[in-house]
């Protein structure tokens, strides 16, 4: 059967993610400098660097949330600038500051995101059923998402970025603020998601988390990749967060702050 139009064969070749030449201005700002990736099916992949250096731009513009001014990004082997509804359809998001109706109830806002992936009705209520228990949400459904703590809140958003069953999950953050007993039952699902082919791209500031549970990590400082490849390619020898500190290197400035040193009782 031909490709559909806009598909390349990134598919044939493994890759569920693939990013070319990215780059996005923000008037003098350039927060992503050229950037590529390759993120392989079925594969756990980490994007780390400091705050401000283009991680979020980048993942909000491979999920489609911005528009990259050069470069290209293809979602398993469909062009997103050619296609962008049908590469959006491949993919779930929790993007990084969480926003979303809050006022409805989990069951409701679960309901919605169905809704807006073209499930029918019986569909949503049994994979909204199925998710909550995943994600031990129990009886949260029915309260307002406002009321959420901060883990609750990320955990059901991740279960409507997954209700539509997607190939590829792009994750800015996901375990920002969250408990580490949330922190484990988010992290037990994606493992099974990933052992079926599932695909995460995920953000993280967590440097152990990263080692851990990652295959591949990119390492982005100032809108650019310093390195990129398996966890033990990109360590070289050391921690992730050593090999971090020493790419992304230190502005901290130690020296004036004699005063400190002295109390004030």
């Amino acid at each position: 059967m031909a490709d559909a139009p806009g598909r390349t064969d990134a598919t044939s070749a493994g890759e569920a993610v693939s990013v070319r030449g990215l780059v996005k201005q923000f008037g003098d700002n350039r927060a992503v400098g050229g950037i590529d990736l390759s993120v392989p099916a079925g594969s756990f992949y980490g994007v780390v660097g400091p705050n401000g250096a283009g991680k979020t731009t980048t993942l909000s513009i491979v999920a489609g949330l911005l528009r990259a001014d050069e470069g290209s990004v293809t979602i398993c082997g469909v062009d997103q600038a050619a296609q962008p509804q049908a590469a959006k359809r491949l993919m779930g998001v929790l993007p990084d500051r969480l926003r979303t109706f809050d006022r409805l109830t989990g069951r409701q806002l679960l309901y919605y995101y169905g809704l807006l992936r073209g499930l029918s009705a019986d569909v949503i209520e049994k994979r909204a059923a199925d998710l909550a228990r995943a994600f031990d949400l129990g009886d949260a459904l029915s309260r307002v998402v406002s009321d959420y703590s901060a883990g609750m809140t990320k955990k059901i958003m991740l279960a409507g970025a997954m209700i539509h069953s997607p190939r590829v999950l792009v994750l800015d953050e996901p375990f920002e603020s969250v408990d580490p007993v949330s922190s484990a039952v988010i992290l037990d699902i994606l493992r099974a998601y990933v052992s079926h082919g599932g695909t995460v791209i995920l953000s993280s500031h967590g440097m152990d988390l990263v080692e851990r549970v990652c295959s591949r990590v990119a390492i982005i400082v100032g809108g650019e990749v310093l390195a990129e490849g398996t966890i033990d390619e990109v360590r070289a020898g050391q921690t992730l967060e050593a090999r971090f500190v020493e790419l992304a290197g230190s502005s901290g400035e130690v020296e004036g702050l004699e005063w400190l040193h002295t109390f004030s009782d």
